[in-house]
């Protein structure tokens, strides 16, 4: 199995709930605005959406986008989503509401937006962010236990430190226990991001 990342990107959540599960995986960077890979392999054939992450399995089959890889990720080790009859379920609401709410806010700050359009998406982050630290059900979103969903919303908080949004103070301290786990720190060392 072979995770293709760019360093820091929504890739890194892939990255951290691989290694949270244990599962043994390689690892290869790629170069989006030249589309190869470390390796040199043109990335397009490996997924001609062109961006990452894309997992490529031990059957040869590739998948993309985080929500999909994280919810494949959470059926490898169950203790990677809530427990109970809906807990599938909630995780899948927490995937997408970070997918289409948190993640796609950033757009402007990717695309050289004016700092108008960049205080906007601020907002909206902010707003988002506080509705997840409003509804956390204890040390990470849903208990006493980290899921697929805490590996994502780790990397929205790590942009928005990076573009000055200042979150709610139990995201900081959240942020600062998931930087902690031993899972964060080699994702982020494979990614040159320490």
């Amino acid at each position: 199995m072979k995770l293709y990342y760019s360093p820091g990107a929504c890739s890194l959540s892939d990255h951290i709930a691989l290694h949270e599960a244990g599962l043994d995986f390689e690892h290869e960077k790629v170069d989006l605005k030249a589309r190869k890979t470390e390796s040199g392999a043109d990335f397009a054939s490996i997924n001609p959406k062109g961006y990452v992450p894309a997992l490529t399995l031990d059957s040869g089959e590739t998948l993309t986008e985080n929500v999909a890889i994280l919810d494949w990720i959470s059926h490898q080790d169950g203790e990677l989503k809530p427990s109970g009859a809906m807990g599938h379920t909630h995780l899948l609401q927490a995937l997408a509401f970070i997918s289409t709410e948190v993640h796609k806010s950033f757009k402007p700050f990717f695309m050289g937006a004016s700092d108008e359009e960049k205080g906007k998406a601020a907002d909206t982050i902010l707003k988002r962010l506080g509705y997840l630290s409003d509804t956390m059900a204890g040390d990470f979103q849903f208990g006493d236990d980290v899921s697929a969903a805490d590996c994502y919303l780790f990397v929205m908080l790590l942009w928005s430190q990076k573009n000055g949004i200042d979150v709610p103070e139990r995201l900081t301290a959240y942020r600062e226990r998931m930087m902690a786990r031993p899972a964060v720190q080699k994702a982020m060392s494979h990614e040159g991001l320490l």
